[in-house]
């Protein structure tokens, strides 16, 4: 099975995550950390739940799921311990047209989260055929490299972006391909790109 990786506009999602416990608290907060508005459906959730709720970044429905917690979601994850239960969510979200996680059994959804690092702006996410603990040590080997600086840079540049395209005029597309040329990586890690940015302003 190939994978079609996306990268989804998190303030514009209604995510619902079945289960409380350290799996469904992990993905909870990873949404609630990318702007999601998260619903979590468990009558029980960790002590990381019931702070973040607190903290008004969640909300928790605590009581056995239902069909009916679906409705407007346009993400659904099921994280539960049952098998039972995570092939019902994995039914009726399939059912209603839903993105779908179901993370004990994969194949029952139609997408499945990658080994993400963020920084800033900056995310990567890697997947490996299946073998998250491979796609782990992958993302652990990038985010050595792209680190602070990156998010340094990349801030810059959008600032610099939208200060040239609200100018109307056409020094963004003058600008880009020496901001981001072949020597990208090298000028952001040696600091000449800010050099380079400044020389835009």
């Amino acid at each position: 099975m190939s994978d079609f990786p996306i990268a989804l506009h998190g303030e514009r999602i209604t995510a619902v995550v079945v289960g409380g416990g350290s799996v469904g608290t992990r993905k909870a907060l990873a949404l609630a950390d990318a702007g999601a508005q998260v619903r979590v459906v468990s009558p029980l959730v960790t002590a990381e739940l019931d702070e973040a709720e607190r903290l008004r970044r969640i909300t928790i429905a605590r009581e056995a799921y239902r069909s009916d917690h679906l409705e407007r979601a346009t993400l659904v994850i099921a994280a539960t311990d049952s098998r039972e239960v995570n092939a019902q969510v994995a039914l009726d979200a399939n059912s209603r047209g839903k993105l779908v996680n179901i993370t004990d059994y994969p194949d029952e959804g139609n997408f499945h989260t990658m080994a993400m690092h963020r920084s800033g702006d900056v995310t990567i996410a890697v997947t490996a055929g299946g073998v998250p603990g491979a796609a782990a040590r992958i993302r652990d080997a990038i985010a050595e490299r792209f680190d602070g600086r990156y998010e340094r840079a990349v801030s810059a540049l959008r600032g610099l972006r939208s200060r040239l395209i609200a100018g109307g005029d056409d020094r963004w597309r003058a600008a880009a391909p020496k901001l981001i040329g072949d020597d990208f990586c090298s000028s952001v890690e040696d600091g000449s790109l800010t050099e380079k940015v400044d020389s835009w302003r």
